[in-house]
């Protein structure tokens, strides 16, 4: 496992002014490094069904999924768009789809071929933003891999994640710290890299997945991006995840992430509770 300490020899002459706000792609520039291994596809379908009706139907090659989709997201048969898959463990994969057939808008599916149970999310940039609204939205659908019948808890919002404190390594210059608000929002602060001294409170979304296996995602205020992460906080204590947004020519970009956790502790509330 890498050292938290890695490389946190700091030039703090060179922080960044707190008027000095990064773009996605600045901050975005290397935050895979850590990251779980590609995993290939190749020969394998897949189709899903899922609670509101919507179903997503999936054969990958090397290089790219053919695919088509109806119901929350509308996709004609014989759809071709590049893939990224990382098996999270042995049984669940996690697999973005960064679409080259539409524009500012990926697709995020989460499964497990052992329980069968399956998750999406649709992330799209709005076409201009709005006053204290995030500009890129997320819709979240919970249903199942064909083919059998799914085991185990349904996936579903979580609280799971309230009071808790982590430490995220993504590099040797990603360091960022997570405080867990509420049910809606959660706040950040970088301690390394380039956006190092800035943070923020953002909209955010937990769902459980699985046994200590979390589905988390954030929209951010100040600039169009948003991500999609799958935290393993049992004993691998990794995060998987990607973000789509506009970058500092305000095109739409898909980036890759991933590293690791470091629990720093969490709180409970005696009485009145967090939304």
């Amino acid at each position: 496992m890498t050292d938290l300490s890695e490389s946190t020899a700091l030039d703090t002459a060179s922080d960044p002014a707190l008027d000095e706000w990064r773009t996605y792609d600045e901050f975005a520039a290397g935050i895979d490094t850590f990251r779980l291994p590609n995993a290939t596809l190749a020969g394998e379908r897949a189709s899903f069904s899922f609670d509101d009706g919507t179903r997503i139907d999936l054969a990958f090659d090397a290089d790219a999924v053919t695919w088509s989709a109806g119901g929350a997201i509308a996709v004609d048969a014989g759809t071709r768009d590049p893939y990224d898959a990382v098996a999270v463990r042995d049984d669940v994969f996690f697999v973005n789809l960064p679409l080259t057939s539409r524009e500012r808008e990926a697709v995020t599916l989460i499964w497990s071929t052992r329980t069968r149970r399956a998750l999406a999310v649709i992330s799209r940039i709005a076409a201009e933003p709005i006053e204290g609204t995030p500009q890129v939205t997320q819709r979240f659908l919970a249903g199942a891999l064909d083919g059998g019948e799914p085991t185990g808890s349904a996936p579903a919002p979580s609280r799971d994640l309230i009071g808790k404190r982590n430490i995220y390594r993504y590099s040797p210059n990603h360091l960022y710290e997570h405080v867990y608000l509420s049910s809606q929002r959660y706040s950040w602060q970088c301690l390394q890299g380039v956006q190092r001294g800035h943070g923020d409170t953002d909209l955010s979304t937990v769902w459980r997945f699985d046994d200590s296996l979390y589905l988390f995602c954030f929209r951010e205020f100040r600039i169009a991006v948003a991500s999609v992460w799958l935290h393993d906080l049992g004993y691998a204590l990794r995060t998987t995840g990607i973000f789509l947004g506009l970058n500092g020519a305000g095109a739409s970009e898909h980036s890759r992430a991933g590293g690791h956790i470091y629990p720093l502790g969490s709180v409970s509330y005696p009485d009145a509770q967090p939304v």
